[in-house]
């Protein structure tokens, strides 16, 4: 998935370890409809390197991290994927931890695997403090509310094995960030497994689009829904199938 990330998609790429690319039926690339040229610069990248396996798609309008991300499940249960890698185009989670992450699908051990971040050293790898704080409160909440152990619920590096994300309405989820959160939700509900392995932590140049205090308090939201849901108070589309 890509959003306005004309200079680091190529990296991303790049980054594919090749066993992995060997391996995957495609890859494709959802532009968010960018600003900036990520479009033209993934169609000039898929020519120059004669890469068959890479697809180049745009979205006429901005979906948010949510909505597509819904595009790309739907794409792959379409398109009769078992897995679904998940990579930011701003470079910020390493491709080459994918044989890693892919392990746990390989040995049937879990549909849902995530890199945490917060397993290792992210203040090492540059994570900022204030992000590191955020992180630590609301994954403290999201524990004691939803009575799960995570190490966190905020990276985006994820793996999905396709036919579990049929067992779940993803599609009625918001199309905003907290869409990640939402998802563990359903998926804690629909009993998938779930694993998370250390990846490294990178900050750099890239420019984050979330804003922070309405990020937490839409993901407290949605937990908070969650809880008066299960306790008959209130009906919720999204957790109730």
């Amino acid at each position: 998935m890509a959003y306005e990330a004309v200079n680091t998609l190529d990296k991303v790429i790049d980054l594919i370890p090749q066993q992995v690319e060997r391996m995957v039926g495609e890859i494709y690339i959802l532009d968010d409809a960018s600003n900036d040229n990520t479009y033209y610069a993934a169609v000039g990248y898929k020519a120059l390197k004669k890469l068959k396996k890479l697809k180049v798609y745009r979205n006429p309008k901005n979906l948010g991290l949510g909505g597509n991300q819904k595009r790309a499940f739907d794409y792959a249960i379409k398109r009769g994927f078992d897995i679904l890698a998940l990579l930011h185009g701003d470079n910020q989670y390493d491709p080459r931890c994918l044989p890693q992450l892919l392990k746990p699908f390989i040995e049937d051990q879990a549909d849902f695997v995530f890199g945490s971040r917060m397993i290792g050293g992210p203040l090492k790898g540059g994570m900022p403090l204030y992000k590191f704080l955020g992180n630590k409160f609301l994954t403290l909440m999201e524990n004691w509310l939803l009575d799960m152990h995570l190490s966190e619920y905020h990276s985006g590096y994820r793996l999905f094995n396709c036919h579990a994300l049929k067992k779940i309405p993803y599609n009625r989820n918001s199309n905003d960030f907290h869409f990640d959160t939402e998802i563990i939700i359903q998926f804690k509900i629909a009993g998938i497994r779930i694993k998370e392995l250390p990846i490294p932590t990178y900050y750099g140049d890239e420019i984050s689009h979330v804003k922070v205090l309405k990020y937490g308090f839409n993901v407290l939201k949605s937990v908070v829904e969650y809880k008066l849901f299960k306790a008959g108070l209130i009906k919720s589309k999204k957790f109730d199938f």
